[in-house]
């Protein structure tokens, strides 16, 4: 059984269809495996077996009728715990919302639940997606399957813990800078950011709206693109969701890619980068190269700005978003305030941990008289920028390439005293984000301690397809994703 739960989705129906097993079998044989190893690992905040279990009932039952069934139908899922789940907490790793129980189902559950996909339960971030190595949360520290010494990334790292410590198939997490690619790099399988408004945000509580996306974990590019297939299209809940048709990412595969252009950009493969990363991302492009494609080195010459526009705008939204976890309607509130002012201020400083208190003054900060235009009006100018690069560059290529961080996963508590330093790990995903264009991290080496290294292959907006189809080739060539983790 243990072998099955290592397998890809496509693996997995395989052996529910021929029924090998039952969907209640593997549902079950990962709460055995979470139970087993959850407590070295730190991935899941909560569990929601009946719901789990009432799901693969129903596949088990739609076999049995020979009835068609959805791609992923019980294929087990975890849920990062800032997603609403109707009848189950929704934390976002915060005190502040230690023991809400969500009344309703965000979009994304809904689509799951609808495709017949057992959500296991809610899995660890940094609180309300704030940090690049769940180090952050209000509970726990999840660890890397890798080195359970070494952090999984944020902030989806439950998320990405969860499927590389073989806890669950498939995960979603949100991604507002990198918070699904990071995590992906560091725990060795495949995190995609899609274009913004590809997916719905109803029911994902908002860190910074204009950036946050929600998207797919897999073992291997084709779960990830049938798990987007399955939570992707127009909802009138969300007024920033394109109202576009959804392409069926899963046939886009197997295209030939000779004579695609891959675009390599030069600013990320330059100093900062550790060697390890670099030859590994070099012998990458090499492969792209011997496939066929026509490699292309690219300048994006505003991407150093990248960091300071995304932490001005970023921590702004946040600012105004978070303003609504105040102790009135619902999550925590301090007990006995001699009045309404003190009731909010010791709300707040109990409910928030350090770094979503440092995020929320800094976006205030930029946000308040005399500072608006000097850093809020200016860093959406440089955005405007940024965009305007990659629309540039995607003129003359088809896809980007980078690597996803300068570094492999790193010690826990090593970065943890220098905010400065943590935020510089996202120096290489940030601009997919503040361009709104779809970016996927899929393993593509070692480093010297055996620490899997991530690509970014970076496609214009909508471009999913091909994003997928380049992944996908890349993947076929090379044997990354056989190789597993210690735990």
């Amino acid at each position: 059984m243990n072998e099955l739960l290592k397998k890809t989705a496509s693996e997995q129906r395989k052996a529910l269809l021929n029924k090998e097993i039952s969907a209640v079998e593997l549902v079950n044989a990962e709460f055995a495996r979470i139970e087993s190893i959850d407590e070295t690992l730190g991935a899941f905040n909560s569990l929601c077996k009946e719901q789990a279990i009432e799901t693969a009932k129903e596949v088990d039952k739609k076999i049995a009728a020979k009835e068609d069934l959805p791609p992923l139908a019980g294929i087990p899922l975890a849920l990062k715990d800032n997603i609403n789940l109707k009848d189950t907490k929704t934390t976002a790793s915060s005190k502040i919302l230690e023991n809400f129980v969500s009344p309703y189902d965000a979009t994304v559950s809904k689509k799951l639940k609808e495709n017949l996909i057992p959500i296991l339960g809610k899995v660890n971030l940094d609180e309300f997606a704030m940090g690049s190595s769940t180090e952050n949360s209000a509970f726990k520290i999840t660890r890397n399957p890798w080195d359970t010494n070494k952090v999984p990334g944020g902030s989806s790292g439950g998320s990405a813990a969860a499927v590389a410590g073989y806890e669950a198939t498939l995960a979603l997490g949100s991604d507002t800078g990198g918070s699904i690619r990071l995590p992906a790099s560091f725990c060795g399988i495949v995190g995609m950011k899609p274009t913004y408004g590809r997916v719905s945000r109803y029911g994902l509580i908002a860190f910074a709206s204009s950036l946050d996306q929600i998207g797919p974990f897999g073992r291997c590019v084709e779960d990830t693109a049938l798990l987007l297939e399955a939570i992707a299209g127009h909802d009138s809940h969300d007024s920033t969701s394109l109202d576009i048709p959804v392409p069926k990412f899963s046939d886009c595969l197997n295209k030939d890619i000779k004579g695609k252009k891959v675009g390599v950009i030069k600013e990320l493969l330059g100093d900062g980068v550790s060697e390890d990363v670099k030859k590994a991302v070099e012998a990458a492009i090499q492969t792209y190269k011997d496939l066929g494609a026509e490699i292309v080195e690219i300048s994006l010459p505003l991407l150093e700005h990248s960091i300071g526009v995304y932490y001005i705008l970023a921590t702004a939204e946040a600012s105004s978003n978070l303003a609504r976890f105040d102790g009135v309607k619902y999550g925590h509130r301090t007990e006995n305030p001699k009045n309404l002012l003190e009731m909010y201020t010791k709300t707040r400083a109990e409910g928030f941990g350090d770094e979503v208190k440092r995020r929320i003054m800094l976006g205030t900060y930029a946000l308040s008289a005399g500072y608006y235009d000097a850093y809020y009006k200016k860093a959406q100018q440089i955005r405007r920028l940024i965009k305007e690069d990659f629309d540039r560059a995607f003129e003359k290529v088809d896809i980007l390439v980078s690597p996803t961080c300068p570094n492999t996963a790193f010690e826990i508590g090593s970065k943890i005293s220098d905010p400065l330093s943590m935020y510089l790990t996202d120096i290489g995903t940030i601009s997919a984000n503040l361009a709104g264009i779809p970016g996927l991290s899929m393993p593509c080496g070692f480093d010297s301690d055996g620490m899997p290294i991530g690509l970014q292959i970076l496609a214009p907006a909508l471009g999913e397809d091909k994003l997928f189809n380049m992944a996908y080739n890349f993947e076929k060539a090379t044997d990354f994703k056989s190789v597993q983790p210690k735990i």
